[in-house]
């Protein structure tokens, strides 16, 4: 397998235009940024204490309307909390914006977030695991193709790496799951959608992207056997990719920011490229 990860060499979060990373990120690889830290002052290192996260809490999440998530501490700790989510969340928007410059009015940005817990000790069922690879989909969320964009920055205080896998592109891996989904049924998207366990109605694509997400966590032999890349985000650094297309698993690592943006798939450069693109082209016919 060639290597999914495409290397940047920008030292700004305000980059020039890059057509070749434009082209990598939308063919479903990594972009990753070895010269691109995000720089913690002082207070905000104190910040990165055992305990800052609430129990129970899947991360610590800021959303566009400034509400603040997951924080364990008084009003200053809060304060402090949320202040570095939302310097992080502009640098990623800039960083976007000067990157593709194509996307930057049509971007919406979903809630921000600091990840303090070390991912290898986290305990979850199958679906949930983070560390088995799959490309994101979301059951109670369809988005009809609607592409999910993310900027990750390691900012982990004593230089430990974020260690992903990084699997086979999304094409090959379609191809090797689709002969096993299960059919798609208007009548049972209809029903979760009345139901309210779906936000609006599931599209034929949304059903195949859940599907597909399933089968690859659930095959072991798949998560051990399949083409994949080992790859070690060290401090300091920041990666970007599509979520929803590039195969990943979080293996190991603790104290990391992140920003997902949401992209129309009509807005991207080569909506062929798009998982929506190439699962109707897999399909033969229109998926939403």
């Amino acid at each position: 397998m060639k290597s999914q990860v495409f290397t940047v060499d920008a030292a700004s979060w305000r980059p020039n235009c890059d057509p070749q990373a434009i082209q990598a990120l939308e063919d479903g690889k990594v972009l990753y940024f070895p010269r691109l830290g995000f720089a913690l002052s002082p207070q905000e290192q104190a910040l990165l204490r055992p305990g800052l996260q609430a129990e129970g809490a899947r991360n610590i999440s800021l959303d566009a309307q400034g509400r603040l998530k997951g924080v364990a501490g008084d009003a200053a700790v809060q304060a402090a909390a949320g202040a570095l989510i939302s310097r992080f969340s502009a640098s990623a928007t800039s960083l976007v914006n000067s990157l593709f410059p194509d996307y930057a009015v049509y971007l919406r940005a979903a809630p921000a977030s600091l990840r303090p817990i070390e991912v290898s000790t986290r305990r979850q069922s199958w679906r949930a695991d983070d560390r088995r690879l799959h490309v994101d989909a979301f059951p109670s969320r369809p988005n009809r193709g609607e592409r999910i964009l993310r900027v990750f920055a390691n900012i982990n205080p004593r230089g430990e790496p974020r260690s992903w896998r990084i699997g086979e592109p999304f094409a090959d891996m379609a191809k090797r799951f689709l002969p096993q989904v299960r059919p798609y049924s208007p009548l049972k998207a209809r029903l979760l959608d009345k139901l309210g366990i779906t936000k609006s109605l599931r599209s034929e694509y949304d059903h195949l992207m859940l599907q597909l997400h399933d089968a690859m966590k659930s095959d072991d032999r798949y998560q051990r056997e399949a083409p994949q890349q080992a790859m070690d985000f060290p401090a300091g650094t920041a990666w970007v990719c599509f979520s929803d297309q590039t195969s990943h698993a979080a293996m190991s690592g603790q104290h990391m920011l992140e920003q997902t943006f949401h992209l129309p798939v009509d807005r991207q450069y080569n909506r062929e490229a798009s998982p929506l693109g190439l699962l109707t082209a897999l399909a033969g016919h229109s998926l939403i």
